[in-house]
């Protein structure tokens, strides 16, 4: 992390022992684990502060997401009830059949048969 090698170390720690000196270096050295896992604790509660409003902000992103496919899907079935409405409003208005047309051509040219009075038998000729 700071790219510390051993021999730099190795310098601090005699600069340290020298400076402190052998008495109080292990007050010293109590006080900065100290210190240093103060640090560490407030690092990793602001790292589980930071993932959990990341996690939070994911969920909105995902909650808007999922809202608006549901408003899509939604407008695609009122679509497609609308489209279903009009069809079957369309099937109850029975255009007339083939069938239906031949049946009342068939018993208008009958009806037409047995009102008009048979026709004379053309007259032989009499020699």
């Amino acid at each position: 992390m700071f790219d510390i090698s051993w021999s730099e170390l190795l310098i601090l720690g005699v600069v340290t022992l020298v400076f402190v000196g052998p008495k109080e270096l292990p007050t010293l050295m109590r006080t900065l684990g100290k210190y240093a896992g103060v640090i560490r604790r407030h690092a990793n509660e602001f790292k589980s502060q930071f993932d959990a409003a990341m996690r939070e902000a994911d969920l909105e992103a995902m909650r808007d997401e999922v809202q608006k496919m549901q408003t899509s899907i939604n407008n695609e079935v009122m679509r497609a009830t609308e489209h279903v409405d009009d069809a079957s409003k369309l099937a109850r208005v029975e255009p007339p059949s083939t069938a239906n047309t031949i049946a009342s051509e068939t018993s208008s040219s009958d009806t037409s048969a047995t009102l008009a009075p048979p026709m004379p038998a053309p007259p032989r000729g009499e020699t």
